[in-house]
């Protein structure tokens, strides 16, 4: 950062429920003779949901809003250029935000504010919640308090990797880091583990439904213990590439995790080996029993295994799904590669075509080495399967990446899950599409969208299989609206919106699935790689208008399926599925009017955004627009102030705070919009006003 000095940092945690909501502040000044501009690199934790990014002028907080990501990049460069006041926040990596502050005048200090939400891991018996340390050369002061909401729940906190302090008072835990001005306690990762208190496990509902639209909810569910679990049979099948391309130490990292699976297989349980390079070969024809003389034989096969020839994928799935699990048996196929097919079947949409004819109940999890895997092959091969992939990038460990997988899938607790809700109640939009099945030490967490909800109560029912028997827990919960819990509404659009980016990279681009992406990002403020946040004065106005008022177009999707940016991508979109990706966000102080005339000159198709009730608009011909408005829907006109306007808002409640936008607004409904401003109606018949509120609740 050359002169820039980051001085201090404070980061506040408020954890409630399974839930944290974390505020970073950061200090930087400037010790040299010139203006200069500070930089520092902050991690987010893989599920954390960006919130918002402020710069601070003295006590005046300039917060930011979704736009389109080119948009704001054009806005900032032109800033920089005039030696104004911006700051800039992208993504500079996988979950490792840039941030950057410009210019900081010689001996001025700056602050700036970041705020994520993000969702606790479940670590065994308890909820882990980490802070990712300083990424930066230098290092600066941090101090750092949580509170825990509901103490009675947890046991005593323990960090294994900082000294805390911790106190509890009026059910609530507060935890601080031990001897935090020395170095020591600020350095690394910083991480705690909340031990539940016994019997806790069970099924959680939090439903969020704000008034006049459809509501929210976050479902947790956690199946239990292994207690129960060894009843349940495997049918495994572990399928290994020993191409030439595998040859060293990645061969003997893939032999040894295979020992290490096998390991985990119980008596009643059996397996199948399948080892591919050029050919095909497999250890026996049918399942094998796993005993004790199976499995010492089967390791002995495996360690005598050698890397050579190309890499026949189609080959070795065609052989995986030979033999069926038996029909109470959870079947499993872990397939690892490290390469592109380059053997028999080669196009990997007719390799993925005939996995998916043959695969029957099998699970499918796939372990790409390397940034050579074809990432749309593997993605496609687990993405209906109950599965998932996982890569292990250069230089990780391949025995590590799938040692974990074996610890997993030893004890099966519920499987083939499913989601309902009562009696005229619908679901939809339910993130993940595919519910997962559940280990023991596992909790599902699913967000979604309902309605129908009539008598002021709803249930949802979660129905399994476990040791082979129907199982299932039924939750019923009020239906009301709970700002408190707002925060269901960003974490159930990002993982729609992960679902979507990786629908396009499967699946290839279309305008309704690209439409719905930037609509759903701009609507809820999720950071993707087509929005980004602005900040600026309330007194700036950029009038121009985008070209038919709609967004630039993104760029094309990428179409690349191997090499080291596939992977990363592939990486990206499965943490989407858990959390908001940050690409940019632009933070635009001190403007003036001459200014604002400059970036109008400058640039077109700049128009500013804010974030109203829930709801985010765009102004348009004067007119702040409802990003959800569409042109198929009617709209009705409504003069302010006048026996209308009063009749609308009585009747539309949730109205009140997006109606003070002026000079004019309109608000989208379900099957009518309403605007309200000059040259509307003044007055409704009781006819028409019932109509009204009727097509705009839907």
């Amino acid at each position: 950062m050359g002169r820039i000095e980051r001085l201090r940092s404070t980061v506040q945690v408020n954890i409630t429920g399974r839930v944290a909501r974390v505020t970073v502040e950061e200090w930087f000044r400037n010790n040299g003779p010139v203006m200069d501009e500070g930089m520092y690199h902050f991690p987010l934790p893989g599920e954390a949901v960006f919130s918002s990014y402020s710069l601070w002028q003295g006590d005046q907080e300039l917060r930011g809003e979704a736009m389109d990501a080119t948009q704001a990049r054009s806005i900032y460069e032109a800033i920089v250029r005039q030696k104004k006041d911006p700051a800039l926040i992208e993504l500079a990596g996988q979950g490792l935000i840039r941030a950057r502050v410009f210019p900081i005048n010689p001996g001025e200090t700056r602050k700036i504010t970041l705020k994520y939400t993000q969702l606790l891991d479940r670590a065994g018996d308890a909820w882990r919640f980490r802070y990712l340390g300083d990424r930066n050369r230098q290092s600066a002061p941090r101090s750092f308090r949580l509170l825990v909401d509901s103490a009675a729940r947890f046991g005593d906190p323990f960090s294994p990797t900082h000294q805390v302090q911790v106190s509890r008072h009026d059910n609530q835990l507060e935890v601080t880091l031990s001897g935090s001005d020395n170095a020591s306690a600020n350095a690394g990762d910083f991480e705690l583990l909340l031990p539940l208190a016994r019997g806790l496990i069970g099924l959680s509902l939090l439903p969020h439904h704000p008034v006049g639209e459809d509501g929210y909810f976050m479902l947790l569910l956690a199946p239990g213990s292994a207690t129960d679990a060894a009843a349940v049979r495997r049918d495994l099948v572990a399928v290994i590439d020993v191409s030439g391309s595998m040859s060293g130490e990645k061969i003997e990292q893939a032999k040894s995790a295979l020992v290490q699976l096998l390991g985990s297989l119980r008596e009643g349980d059996r397996f199948r080996l399948v080892a591919f390079s050029g050919g095909v070969r497999r250890y026996a024809q049918e399942w094998t029993a796993a005993t004790a003389d199976a499995r010492r034989d089967a390791t002995a096969w495996i360690r005598g295994l050698q890397a050579e020839g190309g890499t026949n994928i189609a080959g070795a799935l065609s052989e995986a799904f030979t033999e069926s699990p038996a029909e109470q048996s959870l079947g499993v196929v872990v397939f690892l590669t490290d390469g592109q097919a380059s053997t028999g079947e080669t196009d990997p949409e007719h390799i993925v075509e005939r996995a998916e004819q043959s695969r029957g109940r099998f699970r499918v999890f796939a372990f790409g080495v390397g940034d050579d895997v074809n990432t749309y092959l593997l993605d496609r091969l687990s993405e209906r399967a109950r599965g998932a992939t996982e890569y292990v990038r250069p230089g990780e460990n391949i025995e590590r990446a799938i040692g974990s997988l074996s610890g997993k899938i030893a004890s099966p607790v519920l499987t083939d899950v499913a989601l309902t809700a009562g009696a005229g109640v619908e679901l939809y939009d339910v993130q993940p599409t595919s519910l997962p099945d559940l280990f023991a030490g596992d909790e599902m967490v699913v967000f979604g969208r309902y309605r129908g909800v009539g008598s002021g109560e709803w249930s949802v029912t979660v129905r399994g299989r476990r040791n082979g028997h129907q199982e299932e827990f039924s939750s019923r919960v009020a239906d009301r609206g709970n700002d408190d819990a707002r925060y269901i509404e960003q974490l159930w659009a990002s993982r729609k919106a992960g679902a979507l980016s990786r629908e396009i990279r499967l699946h290839g681009q279309t305008r309704e699935t690209m439409d719905a992406l930037k609509q759903l990002a701009l609507r809820y403020g999720i950071l993707t790689e087509y929005t980004s946040y602005l900040v600026q004065e309330p007194t700036i106005a950029l009038r121009q208008q985008a070209e038919n008022g709609v967004m630039r177009a993104p760029a094309a999707a990428p179409v690349d399926q191997a090499g080291s940016s596939s992977v990363q991508r592939a990486e990206r979109q499965r943490e989407m599925a858990d959390a908001a990706q940050l690409q940019e966000v632009v933070v635009a102080a001190e403007a003036d009017k001459a200014r604002f005339d400059e970036l109008r000159r400058a640039r077109s198709g700049i128009n500013p955004t804010q974030r109203v009730g829930g709801r985010l608009f765009i102004l348009r011909d004067s007119t702040w627009t409802d990003l959800s408005h569409g042109d198929s829907l009617r709209v009705v006109s409504i003069a302010p102030y006048s026996e209308a306007y009063f009749a609308v808002l009585k009747a539309l409640p949730d109205l009140r705070a997006v109606a003070a936008l002026e000079p004019g607004v309109l608000v989208a409904g379900r099957r009518a919009s309403i605007k309200i401003g000059t040259g509307g109606k003044t007055q409704l018949n009781p006819g028409e006003l019932e109509r009204l509120v009727r097509e705009f609740r839907g």
